[in-house]
């Protein structure tokens, strides 16, 4: 098992371990895979003075659950492991079948018991085999280049694990089925059979069973090969993250895309950086055809047009060539009702129906507290024909006119709220205060802002 001690080894450097003994976990399920996993790290960290531990999910799945994770204590006993384990519950199998949902809630757990105990680095069982099948599993449903890279030798996995501090590693990546159960035999490893892992309603299960046997017979070591076009797809992959976020740092302006900065880009390239900009602001991947059809419409649309792409995580939206992603707003103004108060001197008030915090701050300009504690306030949307002057030495605008001159896209304008004073107008959010309260002597003057809810 030299191969698996030189991958361990090299995970081992990209760890930093806060504590003065390093400690780290596998997955263990109790199959021949983890089982193999199971005993030649416990080996290597008692060489090398590693505290380690072994974590086992319960699904729930099948009628033997209850048994395996006995097995699986009972090994971990016997070898001077330490065990935990976790029974987790299924949900939305409906959307994304028990395979997937079993998968998603597997890592969920496994990251929750790292935190338990202060785990930095989870190993988990994946070999060669497994990376085969992962290729040709992406390849059969016409993923692109990320895909096809398979399983990395070690990387961070924030949306499995719940954590960006937790590193996944993979050390028997360069090992075979074969060689691990050749490796179970000579080291008379106990492992249980999953009943599951036969089922061929299961597309990986299809794949081991019914497709691999014929490769394999057709070309001898194709894992091998597959394991190879998996490290091209990696570097591949690593130059089009590298050029994409070369080409987001020329095209963002703020928090958006410039239109015509994209546009001297070729379609490849603008699909290349739109895929690494949703991802930097964790958006889902969406479908090559969605990506090319959104590019479409905001790279031929008019300038003045109020252009919106529905995504399931955002809106895409473009503006005054500048393309925006922008949340689903949950609230509709025509519904929600004024709101009376009185501030009696509170720093923020949440108002939950507007979706956002109205903050009341101490400044050299503003509205003195004394007159605006006395007042009966109230928040609301815009009705029309509102008015507002900004400055003594400004004129009195509409507040379209403000939404305008400070660039206010046209969908944030009909959720920004207005605070009045009987049917005096304080102030307005996205544009400021009106500057006629502003003025005379005061103790104490208030500054007024709006802040949306994250």
């Amino acid at each position: 098992m030299e191969v698996f001690k030189r991958a361990l080894e090299e995970i081992l450097t990209r760890v930093s371990f806060s504590e003065h003994k390093p400690s780290i976990a596998i997955a263990y399920s109790g199959g021949l895979d983890s089982s193999v996993l199971l005993h030649v790290a416990s080996e290597y960290a008692q060489e090398h003075g590693i505290a380690m531990h072994a974590f086992h999910i319960h699904h729930g799945i099948s009628p033997n659950a209850d048994s395996w994770m006995q097995h699986c204590e009972g090994e971990c006993a016997r070898l001077g492991v330490a065990f935990d384990a976790r029974r987790i519950r299924l949900t939305n199998t409906d959307k994304t079948g028990t395979e997937e949902a079993a998968r998603l809630g597997r890592y969920a757990a496994l990251g929750d018991l790292c935190r338990a105990h202060h785990v930095p680095l989870i190993l988990t069982a994946h070999h060669q085999d497994d990376q085969a099948e992962t290729v040709l599993l992406q390849l059969l449903r016409g993923s692109g280049v990320a895909g096809l890279s398979g399983m990395d030798a070690y990387n961070v996995a924030p949306d499995l694990l719940g954590d960006a501090s937790l590193m996944m590693g993979r050390p028997m990546l360069a090992l075979s089925r074969a060689e691990l159960a050749d490796a179970a035999k000579e080291k008379s490893i106990a492992y249980i059979e999953d009943e599951s892992n036969l089922d061929p309603r299961y597309a990986r299960n299809a794949l081991r069973h019914q497709v691999m046997p014929v490769l394999a017979n057709l070309f001898p070591n194709f894992q091998a090969r597959f394991a190879r076009t998996a490290q091209h797809a990696q570097s591949a992959q690593r130059l089009l993250i590298e050029f994409a976020a070369q080409d987001l740092a020329a095209c963002l302006d703020g928090v958006c895309l410039n239109i015509d900065c994209l546009k001297q880009l070729n379609a490849d390239r603008i699909d290349n950086v739109l895929r690494y900009w949703f991802g930097t602001r964790g958006i889902r991947m969406p479908s090559t055809a969605w990506l090319s059809e959104m590019r479409n419409q905001l790279l031929e649309a008019k300038e003045d047009a109020q252009l919106c792409v529905t995504h399931a995580d955002c809106h895409i939206r473009r503006h005054r060539n500048r393309v925006y992603l922008t949340p689903k707003l949950r609230i509709d103004p025509d519904e929600v009702q004024a709101q009376k108060f009185q501030w009696r001197g509170e720093k923020s008030i949440h108002f939950a129906r507007f979706g956002g915090v109205l903050n009341f701050d101490e400044a050299e300009k503003g509205i003195a507290a004394d007159w605006l504690q006395s007042q009966e306030l109230t928040l609301r949307f815009r009705e029309g024909g509102e008015r507002l002057k900004l400055a003594h030495n400004r004129p009195t605008k509409s507040l379209k006119y403000h939404f305008q001159a400070f660039d206010v896209p046209a969908w944030e304008r009909t959720h920004m709220p207005i605070l009045v004073a009987g049917k005096e107008l304080l102030f307005a959010a996205g544009i400021g205060m009106d500057c006629h309260r502003m003025v005379g002597d005061a103790d104490r003057r208030i500054s007024l802002s709006w802040t949306f809810n994250s």
